[in-house]
């Protein structure tokens, strides 16, 4: 029988190797100090972290999460040891853009379970307000028995605080590089999914805006303090869960939030049209599964439908492979335990009753394993028979470039609710991919990683092929963006300092989509860098006086983007420290950077270039298991948008793309 345990309360463990489960709701670090009979950490070394995962006896999640799974095994401890706290932390290297107290989140919940699942105790963490780190539990060693206490202990100082009081001397050390180690994290880490209000069932999910792990709480490409006329959407609009209520800010009878007359209107009274219902799938046969249909998911438009179905097909492949992972382990655990107890007694480890034991226990895991398997099977094949009905019926801003739609492209009116940036998939299901979508506007930056790696299929990418496939990656990323927002809307810059990449960029410099000619050299870098730099203080400027229509005469409203080539030759710290300005400051006001770079290249700048680095999203020009979610851990295999071999799509569109934009400027 579980033990919901209250502040203060304590449980005894019967079992030594355990598991404690965390549920956040925001993603969190996890970490667990040991600490001696006094409850003194005696070092760096006593505290499992996301930068040092493992030590005796425990294992951490290496990233921020919103679920966490930590293993423990209490016979590992060293004498040494009485104590292991179990530490949770809001991420402070996250661009302030997620929540910095726990009173404004869910209550984390956490429960300590056997290996099997079973739960022994459970317990929610109330009461927190402005605290950044707590201590959510400990296991202590009383009388050669191990006990688990419900603690809830929180810090408004964080991490570093919370250690400091636990008695490690190198307390803001360790708490900095915990930081820095869930700040590399979060930097490969993919956007939430939609929230989903019924279990299972994508068609009654509610369309609100996905949120990333990096991005807290703010919806991505949510209006911000940018006015429509630089690229924010409005408020309730499409993609933005529908129309807004009628009013809501009055504060009297007379009075309202913003002034102006009073809307006496009912805020529960339709205003427009509710979504027509999505479509209904086809009858299927007895006994087989319902046959899926495109856009079945909850929204005010299409596009919306088929944005919550995509992420709705993601959310569904974590969960039925976090189920399987997790079966897995089980069978191995109970596989391992029969083991032992097979082998403690002397008189089975000769003649034919070992051998039998050894052999029921590896049938057993057999069987267990065969049915995750076969569990994992069905899972997967009704997802690659959705996403047969879905991949087809995409649009352009979701859709792969070998997509028939390319071929019907005209440039659209309105901007989409989000892009595609190639594919998710995971090992234990090849033969799924899900379309990795981000919301427009953006709201990070990219980093397409030039530098030489090993692929997943085992051949060896050389330094100069890993820059030219770079190269050709952005130029389809900063395609695809030109594509889909309407013509004027989007601008884009190329900085080629030693014009390397003139071959990639020919797509884009023989069709004219271009603001001007790539800049070359330093003198090109600091021109296009000032240039920008100060288009960014004009408009904040405009912004903060209340006069966002006082901008000089034909000024460029569109969205601006600058792909950077070969960094970091030609650029030196000044350019360097203008990146990083046009990084934190330029999305807010739509201004966006797209680096092709190697990171290990550009070292030597040190404390320089890593704040830059992990502000933008990583992304590389071969498939690459980088990307990781903070839900349920998973190592996710990022693949690019690869344009066919020998295609004139991407000439194509851009083409019209070019002509689009002259017809607009006459």
């Amino acid at each position: 029988m579980t033990a919901e345990l209250v502040r203060g309360q304590n449980h005894p463990l019967s079992q030594s190797r355990l598991e404690i489960r965390i549920s956040a709701g925001t993603p969190v670090a996890a970490a667990a100090a040991l600490s001696d009979e006094n409850g003194r950490i005696h070092g760096t070394e006593w505290v499992a972290h996301p930068g040092a995962p493992v030590q005796p006896g425990l294992e951490v999640s290496r990233q921020a999460a919103a679920v966490h799974r930590l293993a423990v095994d209490l016979d590992a401890m060293t004498e040494a040891v009485h104590r292991v706290s179990v530490l949770l932390a809001l991420p402070a290297a996250n661009g302030g853009a997620g929540p910095a107290r726990f009173g404004a989140v869910a209550a984390p919940f956490v429960a300590v379970t056997g290996l099997d699942g079973t739960e022994v105790a459970s317990y929610t963490i109330t009461g927190l307000d402005l605290e950044s780190a707590v201590v959510a539990l400990e296991l202590y060693r009383r009388q050669g028995a191990w006990k688990v206490r419900a603690v809830g202990q929180g810090y408004a100082g964080g991490l570093a605080e919370l250690l400091a009081d636990q008695g490690l001397s190198e307390a803001a050390q360790l708490a900095a590089g915990i930081d820095e180690a869930v700040a590399r994290g979060l930097a490969r880490s993919v956007q939430a999914p939609p929230p989903r209000t019924s279990e299972g069932d994508r068609s009654r999910q509610a369309a609100a805006p996905a949120v990333g792990p990096d991005q807290g709480a703010a919806p991505q490409g949510a209006p911000g303090p940018v006015p429509p006329a630089y690229g924010g959407q409005p408020a309730g609009g499409q993609g933005q869960g529908g129309p807004q209520p009628a009013y809501g800010g009055a504060t009297g009878p007379h009075a309202s939030a913003g002034g102006g007359p009073v809307n006496y209107s009912h805020p529960r009274r339709q205003t427009s049209a509710p979504p027509p219902p999505p479509p209904a799938a086809p009858p299927a046969q007895p006994g087989e599964p319902t046959r899926p249909v495109a856009g079945d998911a909850t929204g005010w438009s299409m596009e919306e439908r088929l944005y919550n179905q995509v992420w709705g097909m993601f959310e569904d492949l974590a969960r039925t492979a976090a189920a399987y992972r997790s079966a897995v382990d089980f069978a191995e655990s109970r596989m391992d335990k029969e083991l032992e107890q097979a082998l403690s007694d002397p008189r089975s480890r000769i003649g034919g009753q070992g051998d039998a034991a050894r052999e029921a226990a590896r049938a057993r895991y057999t069987q267990l394993v065969d049915q995750a398997r076969a569990s994992l099977d069905r899972d997967v094949a009704q997802l690659v028979a959705e996403s047969e009905v879905v991949e087809p019926a995409l649009p352009p801003a979701f859709a792969r470039w070998d997509n028939p739609c390319w071929h019907a492209y005209r440039v659209p009116m309105e901007i989409p609710m989000a892009l595609r940036l190639g594919d998710l998939r995971l090992p234990e299901a090849e033969s799924i991919r899900i379309p990795m979508l981000l919301r427009l506007p953006l709201e990070r930056g990219l980093w397409i990683d030039s530098g030489r790696t090993d692929s997943l299929d085992g051949s060896f990418t050389d330094s100069h092929d890993m820059r030219r496939l770079a190269m050709d990656t952005a130029v389809a990323h900063a395609a695809r963006l030109l594509a889909v927002y309407p013509a004027g809307e989007f601008t884009v810059h190329v900085v080629d300092p030693a014009g390397s990449g003139a071959q990639a960029l020919a797509p884009l410099t023989q069709t004219g989509v271009l603001a001007g000619p790539p800049a070359q050299g330093a003198a090109g870098v600091t021109e296009v860098l000032a240039r920008l730099t100060q288009r960014v203080d004009l408009v904040q400027m405009a912004l903060r006086g209340g006069a966002p229509d006082a901008l000089p005469p034909g000024f460029d409203t569109s969205q601006q983007l600058l792909i950077v080539n070969d960094f970091p030759h030609g650029f030196d710290d000044r350019a360097v420290n203008q990146l990083r300005y046009l990084v934190d400051e330029g999305p807010s006001v739509g201004v966006h950077l797209m680096m092709v770079a190697d990171r290990e290249e550009s070292v030597g700048y040190g404390p320089l270039l890593d704040p830059l680095w992990r502000a933008l999203l990583r992304l590389t020009p071969v498939p690459d298991d980088h990307l990781a979610d903070p839900w349920v851990g998973h190592a996710w295999t990022y693949e690019p948008p690869a344009v066919p071999h020998g295609s004139e799509v991407l000439r194509t569109v851009l083409t019209q793309v070019a002509e689009a934009r002259r017809t607009w400027n006459r």
